[in-house]
This record gives structure tokens, sequence and C-alpha cells, in this order.
């Protein structure tokens, strides 16, 4: 297990093993996780009220896409999500520039996915007591991203996309696997992110994890 900067708990940086036990020339060329956050223009900015316990790395399975659905900053969207006091926020806000704001830890359960449609919590896997908490099943099994975007009203940055191509990266090299990635309306369809305009973007993000 690895923390936020891409180190594991007994102090060293994840690394792949070949097939005699050594790391294999593949392996040692990837870059760490903490390499990979390090190339991101990240932003932390913790809110303990968005922080709802921890889920341990064999909890993440997927990656949720949305769209903010207002055209603000991300901080000023974290910033409106306090003041709500409904305790819900993704894990990252993805600004139109590429800058990302963080305001839940990787390995903290972060309310952003809601209720999923009948039988969802079955399908997906995701058991609705999985932390023993009011939780939503997917929400401990996953990490959302927020794009800032309002659906038919322009289209997505180049700057963004790169961004989210990055921090999709960075988040399997933190885990060490790729986590399954849906937007919320594949698990929510009462909500409309991502948008349309988003489609070919989504079916390449989970395809081969980039938006090209």
């Amino acid at each position: 297990k690895v923390n936020d900067a891409g180190v594991s708990s007994d102090g060293g940086a994840q690394s792949g093993e070949g097939a005699e036990g050594g790391v294999s020339s593949a392996e040692e060329a990837k870059p760490t996780a903490s390499e990979l956050r390090a190339k991101l223009d990240i932003t932390e900015d913790y809110r303990p009220d968005f922080n709802h316990g921890e889920k341990g790395a064999g909890y993440q399975k997927y990656i949720v896409l949305h769209d903010t659905e207002v055209d603000s900053s991300a901080t000023s969207i974290v910033n409106s999500w306090e003041s709500s006091g409904n305790k819900v926020a993704s894990q990252f806000i993805v600004n139109k520039d590429g800058s990302i704001v963080q305001c839940v830890p990787m390995d903290a359960i972060a309310h952003h996915a809601g209720y999923g449609d009948a039988g969802h919590n079955s399908e997906y896997g995701v058991p609705e007591d999985s932390k023993s908490i009011t939780d939503y099943g997917m929400n401990s099994y996953s990490i959302g991203i927020e794009i800032v975007h309002v659906g038919g009203q322009g289209a997505y940055p180049e700057a963004q996309l790169e961004a989210i191509d990055g921090l999709i990266a960075y988040i399997d090299a933190y885990y060490g696997s790729e986590s399954t990635i849906i937007d919320h309306k594949m698990w929510r369809s009462g909500n409309s992110d991502t948008s349309a305009e988003f489609a070919t973007y989504l079916a390449n993000y989970r395809d081969h994890r980039t938006h090209n």
C-alpha cells in the first residue's frame, strides 16, 4: 500500500518484479506514482467534512468521472460544496487549464456517486454496507474526478483532457492496478454527467485510458 506521495508503508516506492523476483526492465522504466503525481499541477485542499472514513487500497475498483455542471474554478466549487453542508465531494476536481484540486485523500471515502440504479450494487460488486456506514456502495470502491464543464457550453480544453489522462495514470500507479472507468450516469442514470460531448473521450478512457 502506498500513500498519496506514492511511497509504500515500509518506506519504499512501488515497483514491479520480474519472473526471477527482480525488477524487470519494463517495470523499471515505468514511472512511479510519486513521479506521475509530480508531473500534475495538484493543490491539496482537504476539508474534514468531505472525509467519510478510510477505505483500504483493496476496496478501490472504479474511477467515476463527473461534470461539475457549473463553470467555476475548482476552488470555488470546493468552497460551495463545504458551504452546502451536505458533505458531498469528489477526491479531485480538474480545472479547464489542467490544474487540479484534491480535497479528499486517495484512501478516504468521498460521497460523490450517490445511490445507483436498482440492481447496480450487485452488478458492480459494491455492497451498500461495504464500510458499515450509509455510503451508497460505490463511494467506498471508487475515486471521484470532477471535470469543470457545463454540458452544451463548449468543448473540453486539451489541457484539461491531458490532466485527466495524467490523473488516471497516477491513480493506476498508486494502486498498482487499473480501476474500471465509468461516468456518473453509468452508475446512476438520473444524473446527466458526463455530457454528450464527452462520449468519445469516455469510450477512449474505458478502452485505453487516455482521451485520444
